[in-house]
C-alpha cells in the first residue's frame, strides 16, 4: 500500500509573517536525513531531541517556545513531536536530550503533550515506505515572559497563543524516511 500524496505546504508560510533569526544544531542539518538518535525508538532510533542553539532574535523578545512539527504525517492536521514552552529569554541553547520527559528545562519552562500524549520529545516515526517527511524544528521568539498555558494545554492551544505573541521564528527542517 502506498501512502504517496501531495507534499503539504510549509505550515509556517500559512501563518502571518514574522521576523526571522538563526537556529543551528550540532545534531541535525537543514534538508538532511535525521540521525537515528532523533528517530523514535519504535522505528529503531534513540528518541533523543537534538541540540539546538539560536541567536539574532529581535529586541523585545521576552521568552522562547521550541516546537517540532511534521506536516507530512498521513493525517489532516500534521503531527506535533515536541513543544517546550516558556523558556527564559536568557536561554539560547537546549542540549541533546532536553526533550526527555525527565529533563530539567531552564526557569519555569515545561513541555506540553505531543501527539503521542507524552510531555516530551517524540522522535520521527513515519510509516514504513511513506514519502519523505519534513520535521520543522522551530524556535519562536515570544513577546511575553510566559504564554498563558499550562502543562495540560494541547499543541494546538500553544500554537494559537503563539499566533498572537511571536515576534520571529528560527526554522531548521531536517527530513526522515523510514
Amino acid at each position: 500500500m502506498s501512502l504517496e500524496r501531495p507534499v503539504a505546504p510549509d505550515p509556517y508560510e500559512l501563518l502571518p509573517a514574522t521576523g526571522t533569526f538563526t537556529v543551528t544544531s550540532t545534531d541535525v542539518r537543514d534538508g538532511e536525513q535525521l540521525p537515528m538518535s532523533a528517530v523514535h525508538d519504535s522505528a529503531g532510533g534513540q528518541n533523543t531531541s537534538p541540540q539546538l542553539s539560536w541567536s539574532g532574535f529581535p529586541e523585545g523578545t521576552r521568552s522562547f517556545v521550541v516546537t517540532c512539527f511534521d506536516p507530512d504525517a498521513p493525517i489532516p492536521g500534521g503531527f506535533w513531536h515536541w513543544i517546550a514552552v516558556n523558556l527564559p529569554v536568557s536561554t539560547t541553547e537546549l542540549p541533546s536530550g532536553a526533550g526527555a520527559d525527565d529533563a530539567s528545562l531552564p526557569g519555569d519552562a515545561f513541555h506540553v503533550r505531543n501527539d503521542m500524549s507524552a510531555r516530551a520529545y517524540a522522535g520521527a516515526a513515519p510509516p514504513q515506505g511513506d514519502q519523505v517527511h519534513r520535521y520543522y524544528f522551530v524556535v519562536h521568539a515570544v513577546d511575553v515572559d510566559a504564554l498563558e498555558v499550562d502543562g495540560d494545554a494541547s499543541a494546538a492551544v500553544v500554537s494559537f497563543n503563539l499566533a498572537f505573541h511571536t515576534l520571529a521564528r528560527a526554522v531548521l527542517t531536517p527530513t526522515y524516511r523510514h
